[in-house]
């Protein structure tokens, strides 16, 4: 039956839900390139919490989303932006989801890393900011985990210069036991790192980021960018140092840059690869074969549903997310940590729907659909 989905204008327009999901199913490990799904958390529904609250979290749930990740040949990067980090998880409910991942993984054999902050602190100085650094890098190391540096709200309050940036990554990395992998993420993403290595003007910043990495070759498997800027990750990627690897964390522009060009490409840890997670690894693994067309073929009509889900104010992506694992059954509810789950509007969610149904993400469409009529039916859209 025809749904009648909500546009921005609030009118009502007629879709026909798809009735087949895209044939795909678990197969060989990726071989061409590594590849990270930052992976999401479910929230307890039942839980008794405000949003100021700790988060209360669905473990058995969230654990068997990461178990689905891990059969597709798909590594997860945990704790990380897409998991809430700052947004509705704090410290004390990442590490605890630090130590539960790390364990699952090593039960299943799958690849994870693990995203190393300073959120347990709100200011400081940069002492204050190395050891919130230190504690959480300890937690991942004791955990088995590879640790992903990631950009820290209270360094970016602190550094007065590049140099300060230069003297606290070098100090982290050099006491890191396993090369860890460097973040960049854009503001566009958290507006309080805003000149980020210690300027807003990104060929300075490029700059400071390279120099890190030059210094401490031997200490960094890779970098991963979010800028949201294809040309600059590709400039930044032909000046990286033979054997470190560039992760594209490109929600607008992945296709073409895992695909590459003759100068090189990119791994991938993203996001989006949260939804599309049996599609992406399908499609690396006809990049493996070395038919770039049929991975472009595969992953090319997923880019508008991507930028769809990330479109301003982006941090809020993770909301279409979640929203998108209702719709798959991958939960049971769509509430998020944090009350998350309002800060996007129905005609957004109708056309990550729309998108989403049509490329067959759902594995039962029907399921979709009816969940899909009673997010309507609950805002007041009868069908």
């Amino acid at each position: 039956m025809t749904l009648a989905l909500p546009g921005a204008d609030g009118s009502l327009r007629g879709y026909e839900p798809r009735t087949e999901p895209l044939a795909v199913t678990p197969g060989t490990p990726l071989t061409s390139r590594t590849v990270f799904s930052a992976a999401h958390v479910v929230a307890d529904p039942f839980a008794d919490t405000t949003p100021d609250s700790p988060a209360a979290v669905d473990w058995d749930a969230t654990l068997a989303f990461r178990r689905h990740l891990w059969s597709h040949g798909l590594g997860v990067a945990e704790a990380m932006d897409t998991a809430q980090r700052g947004m509705g998880l704090d410290w004390a409910g990442a590490a605890e989801l630090i130590r539960r991942s790390a364990a699952e993984a090593r039960s299943v054999g799958g690849r994870i890393v693990c995203g190393v902050g300073t959120d347990q602190i709100t200011g400081g100085g940069l002492a204050d900011v190395r050891a919130a650094y230190e504690e959480q890098l300890a937690v991942v190391e004791e955990a088995g985990a590879r640790a992903v540096l990631m950009a820290s709200r209270a360094l970016a309050a602190a550094a007065r210069g590049p140099e300060d940036y230069l003297e606290t990554y070098g100090h982290l990395l050099r006491q890191a036991a396993e090369p860890v992998v460097l973040h960049w993420l854009g503001p566009m993403f958290d507006p309080a790192l805003e000149g980020y290595w210690g300027s807003s003007d990104l060929d300075a910043a490029t700059g400071t980021f390279l120099e890190i990495v030059a210094a401490h070759p031997d200490k960094v498997d890779g970098v991963k960018v979010s800028l949201l800027d294809a040309r600059r990750e590709v400039d930044l990627r032909r000046r990286l140092p033979r054997g470190v690897r560039c992760y594209t964390g490109d929600d607008f522009n992945y296709p073409e840059l895992i695909a590459g060009d003759d100068q090189g490409f990119s791994h991938a840890l993203l996001g989006v690869f949260d939804p599309l997670g049996p599609l992406a690894a399908e499609a690396v693994r006809v990049l493996d074969t070395g038919d770039t067309a049929g991975f472009r073929a595969l992953l090319d009509p997923t880019v508008p549903l991507s930028r769809h889900l990330f479109r301003a104010p982006t941090r809020f992506y993770k909301t279409g997310v979640v929203f998108l694992a209702w719709l798959a059954g991958h939960q049971d509810h769509f509430t998020m940590v944090g009350g998350l789950q309002s800060a996007r509007s129905l005609p957004h969610l109708a056309r990550a729907y729309e998108l989403a149904d049509g490329l067959g993400l759902f594995p039962d469409p029907k399921r979709a659909e009816e969940r899909m009529r009673n997010l309507l039916s609950l805002y007041g859209v009868n069908q």
